[in-house]
């Protein structure tokens, strides 16, 4: 794994990330003798003390859902860039997203997009992003978000935030990593999920205990705790 000086990684990124190395991956597609397309894969390692971490957040990129889950929300990410936790997220510039993104960014703290091309081409790329990785697809973006994280928080959200926790659970329960996963249920709003991952288990449908693959913060408070 090659290493790569912080110079380089700044005129990469456009911005100061206070790395440790990078490695890149590189997939060229030659469109002619004198040109080809570049796309990138980084993996970061932060010069991070135990107790500050990477924290990948799925959640809703709705605008029209209960206002209160936006101010815990906000309040997540204003922690998070309290106590120098990086976030990484799906890069989009509406709903849950780019408020945590928001607070984060605001509060001092780096906020990493990794942004499908499709939003981007779309204008839906968040104005918060301190280091932006494009990827092809939502298949690519939840597994660079998964690789480079060291805990996974789902807020509130829909399918696509369905997909990635069941995913990133179902690693875990096969052993390809042992990452921290959390619903933060605000307001009760994993309830009906939790009550579903119950009832699969008392029909022997899941191995062991689930609670060891996903973990449920009912608050803020709770949440800090999982994540120490």
């Amino acid at each position: 794994m090659p290493v790569i000086s912080n110079d380089l990684i700044n005129l990469i990124t456009g911005s100061r990330c206070n790395l440790d190395f990078c490695s890149l991956t590189f997939y060229l597609c030659f469109s002619s003798p004198v040109s080809c397309k570049i796309r990138s894969i980084l993996f970061i390692s932060d010069l991070k003390t135990f107790e500050e971490m990477k924290i990948a957040i799925f959640c809703s990129a709705n605008e029209n859902i209960d206002p209160d889950f936006f101010e815990m929300t906000e309040a997540l990410g204003r922690w998070m860039a309290e106590n120098h936790h990086d976030l990484i997220f799906g890069g989009t510039n509406q709903g849950l997203m780019n408020c945590v993104a928001k607070a984060v960014h605001d509060g001092g703290g780096r906020v990493i997009g990794v942004v499908p091309s499709l939003v981007e081409k779309g204008g839906r790329m968040s104005d918060y992003i301190d280091v932006h990785f494009p990827t092809d697809n939502l298949a690519d973006r939840k597994s660079l978000m998964i690789d480079q994280s060291d805990a996974v928080v789902a807020l509130p959200g829909g399918v696509g935030s369905l997909d990635e926790i069941f995913c990133v659970a179902a690693s875990k329960c096969i052993g390809y990593h042992s990452k921290k996963v959390i619903l933060y249920n605000m307001k009760g709003f994993w309830n009906a999920l939790i009550a579903l991952m119950d009832d699969l288990d008392r029909k022997g449908m899941i191995r062991g205990n689930w609670h060891n693959m996903i973990e449920v913060a009912n608050s803020l408070n709770e949440l800090k705790a999982l994540l120490k």
